[in-house]
């Protein structure tokens, strides 16, 4: 009787034990998603970064130089989509209303897309509480923008960190396995670092392919917006299977509010352009640097959006690739040391082996 109570104590205590430490890391879901972001972030600099390290430049000179290159390209997309948007906005309404009653006669003399739009801005404005009711709503906005701030510092910063501290983590977990077992689990530890380096150089690759093809075909169509549309199309390709498929319809929709053969022919060039990407780019610069299945693609993106919300969806391909190089090593029994990965603008294996 004893030792059946102890069993039944000894096995009560782990359910426990790991009923809690579920519901701990669900709580944590978000510091883990940003973490797990941060280690992508670092998987993608990490080749460049030793590169420069190469030729005498500090690491932390290198990962300083990649965000500063990061904020560069931003403020230079800011500075030259920004106003050519609003111009497009601007003639596409036919003149910006600058005053509520300028804004109610615009929205009773207008029709089709232009109506719908002054109609929402005016319901948003009609709903917008006023004096002391206004303070609330300000306040959590600002929180609001500080948290994403903060997430977006935070993710950085574990990047840049993770960058100088991988080799001494990978040498503390290497140090706790047995002996035999050490070389496996450290080229399967660097195949997955490549993989989510290359992938995350070549989805980077593809956004400003597919953005700038894009906004130059819409532009000699004559599509309304095709700055903002061609940019929209170029940003969702982070978003696997429903990105393209979203862009589309958005370009189609707007090409209707002019004529159909319009809208025919911007459904064509984000077809088209897709092809294109699929048959051509894609094969040439990403290979099969995640090796997921179409099926295992749409079937993570899915779940991951389900469970952990939208934001999660960009983490949905990182995540299997990871999930799918440890079946391919634990349970197929395939050597990681042997599998090929895409060089992305750098050679990962020689970044490994030196």
């Amino acid at each position: 009787m004893k030792d059946t109570a102890r069993k039944a104590f000894v096995a009560a205590l782990i359910v426990v034990t790991v009923v809690a430490l579920a519901l701990a890391l669900w709580k944590l879901r978000i510091v883990i998603a940003l973490l797990f972001l941060a280690f992508i972030i670092a998987a993608a600099m990490r080749p460049s970064v030793e590169w420069l390290h190469r030729y005498r430049i500090p690491r932390g000179i290198g990962v300083l130089a990649h965000y500063a290159v990061l904020l560069g390209v931003i403020a230079l997309l800011l500075w030259a989509v920004v106003p050519r948007a609003i111009d497009q906005v601007d003639n596409a309404l036919g003149g910006i209303p600058t005053s509520s009653s300028e804004l109610q006669k615009e929205t009773k003399a207008s029709t089709g897309v232009k109506h719908e739009i002054l109609k929402r801005v005016q319901t948003g404005l009609d709903e917008l509480p006023a004096g002391k009711d206004i303070l609330d709503p300000a306040l959590s906005v600002t929180f609001t923008v500080f948290e994403v701030f903060l997430g977006i510092f935070f993710t950085l910063a574990c990047g840049a960190y993770w960058i100088f501290e991988r080799d001494r983590a990978e040498g503390l977990v290497l140090s706790m396995l047995p002996r035999e077992r050490r070389r496996v689990v450290r080229d399967t530890w660097n195949l997955i670092d490549m993989k989510l380096g290359a992938y995350v150089r070549g989805q980077l690759l593809l956004i400003f392919f597919v953005a700038s093809l894009l906004c130059l075909i819409f532009y000699l169509i004559g599509l309304p917006f095709w700055l903002l549309i061609g940019i929209f199309a170029g940003l969702v390709e982070i978003v696997p299977v429903i990105g393209p498929i979203a862009a589309g319809a958005v370009a189609i929709g707007v090409g209707l509010t002019q004529s159909w053969q319009l809208a025919l022919a911007a459904g064509l060039a984000v077809l088209g352009v897709r092809l294109l990407e699929d048959y051509v780019v894609i094969p040439r610069v990403l290979g099969h640097a995640v090796g997921l299945t179409p099926l295992t693609v749409l079937v993570s993106v899915t779940t991951i959006g389900i469970l952990f919300g939208g934001f999660a969806v960009l983490l949905a391909i990182p995540l299997a690739a990871v999930f799918a190089t440890l079946v391919d090593v634990i349970i197929r029994h395939r050597n990681p040391a042997d599998e090929d990965v895409p060089a992305v603008l750098f050679p990962a294996k020689e970044v490994e082996e030196g």
